[in-house]
């Protein structure tokens, strides 16, 4: 017996030296834990201890203990690794989350110890840029309760509204509010759906708040995961193709847009220019130029080649949230949390006239000449993009109007709310046709 039991133990005892030797990649072992653990507290807008995390390069830099981070090589000398296996509750990292697991604090070790390697290209992108896209969690079989409703679109030939739910995006029949499809591996919040100009893919932007940011690209027809673009530290709030469907530009809470070839993926340009969170972009009807919405209660537009910034506008005085083109192209709506939709013109940033609404505008859309707005008073209303004249509002929402979408061929007119209502109107009349809430397993 007790050779068995020798042989045994030093069985273990190989198969564990060799595991500890496996290469950790820095790309898709240590950077997901960091994401996941530590970037709530040492990222870009909040860093305890004068730390970050959100690089690769901070991530070995001191912080205000002057102690070194990471010594390559010797992980009885890194001080971060010092501070996720302290039993101190005071000084353990994460301060305020659970401590790592055994297996997530081994990998850090073994890292380090293998000589603190980076794999990936360049040590100052953003962490969330260069690990490899995860794969989500599923969405609960039924939802335990109805999720607010923060993205809404219709399919291209209108029989279907797709819903951003949690993890998932869903297909609903417009006839009768019956679910078509569950489409899965997405971000724990959806804030924007778009259909690609022929059809056959759907975009859902959104991520995990202060963790991760993404535009997932998905085959219309199976669901299938095509690619993600749009890899950042934050979640991604808006996505807008070009009228002509070749670029796809994503923008959100890590105050950039960036611009991609579609669907090549490639990116072409990064704009940096707000200094807080993009709620909303627009392109023009040439593609030359965007227009953008920030919690920085500005509006801005960008030259597309160039990148250049050529107007500011800062008439809001508020948070503004969503932002459309006149049919013009040289006038431009701007709209928030002052409660009125702006137009400015998209020469000068010179105001032009505005329009109240009932409450804090949520979300701005423009389809062919009519804008569309969702609001804090449980309304969305239709305005002509070309006269600025209320064409119809549509009320019933028992909670705030997150999203809406209007379709053009069908004249339907959907809205999205805080409680998880979905409701369907007829634009021609006014008329609600259906009502439902946009939650598996939820009545």
């Amino acid at each position: 017996m007790s050779r068995i039991f020798h042989t045994f133990c030093v069985a273990l005892l190989l198969a564990s030296t060799v595991k500890a030797q496996d290469a950790v990649s820095f790309r898709a072992d240590i950077a997901p834990i960091l994401i996941n653990n530590c970037l709530a507290c040492h990222g870009p807008k909040k860093a305890e201890g004068g730390y970050r995390v959100d690089t690769f390069e901070r991530f070995l830099r001191e912080g205000d203990s002057e102690l070194a981070a990471i010594t390559a090589g010797n992980h009885d000398e890194s001080e971060s690794l010092r501070r996720i296996k302290s039993e101190d509750e005071f000084e353990r990292m994460p301060l305020e989350g659970q401590p790592l697991s055994a297996q997530e604090t081994a990998l850090i070790e073994n890292w380090i110890t293998q000589g603190a390697k980076y794999d990936a290209e360049d040590p100052q992108a953003a962490l969330a840029t260069i690990v490899p896209a995860p794969t989500h969690p599923a969405p609960p079989e039924t939802y335990p309760r109805s999720v607010p409703i923060t993205a809404v679109t219709f399919s291209p030939d209108g029989s279907q509204v797709v819903t951003g739910g949690y993890h998932e995006v869903v297909l609903w029949n417009t006839a009768d509010g019956a679910m078509i499809k569950r489409i899965q591996n997405v971000g724990q919040r959806t804030f924007a759906l778009r259909f690609s100009n022929d059809g056959q893919h759907l975009v859902a932007a959104g991520g995990a708040p202060g963790r991760l940011g993404e535009a997932r690209i998905f085959s219309a027809a199976t669901g299938d995961l095509v690619s993600v673009l749009g890899t950042t530290s934050d979640v991604v709030l808006d996505a807008q193709f070009n009228l002509t469907g070749d670029h796809l530009a994503v923008a959100g809470a890590d105050s950039s847009i960036r611009i991609y070839e579609f669907p090549a993926g490639n990116l072409v340009r990064t704009i940096s220019s707000h200094s807080d969170w993009i709620m909303a972009i627009a392109w023009d009807n040439e593609g030359k130029r965007l227009a953008s919405a920030s919690r920085d209660k500005t509006a801005k537009l960008f030259d597309v080649e160039t990148g250049e910034l050529l107007v500011t506008y800062s008439g809001h005085n508020n948070p503004v949230k969503g932002v459309a083109f006149h049919p013009d192209n040289n006038h431009i709506y701007s709209a928030g949390g002052d409660n009125k939709v702006h137009w400015w013109n998209s020469a000068d940033g010179k105001k032009a006239g505005e329009l109240a609404q009932g409450g804090e505008v949520y979300k701005l859309e423009k389809i062919g000449g009519v804008i569309t707005t969702s609001s804090a008073d449980k309304t969305i209303r239709q305005i002509d993009a070309a006269t600025q004249k209320e064409i119809r509002n549509y009320a019933g929402h028992a909670d705030w109007t997150l999203s809406s979408a209007f379709h053009e061929a069908t004249k339907r007119i959907a809205g999205g709310a805080f409680d998880g209502a979905v409701k369907i109107w007829n634009a021609e009349d006014g008329a609600e046709v259906l009502t439902f809430v946009a939650a598996p397993g939820v009545k």
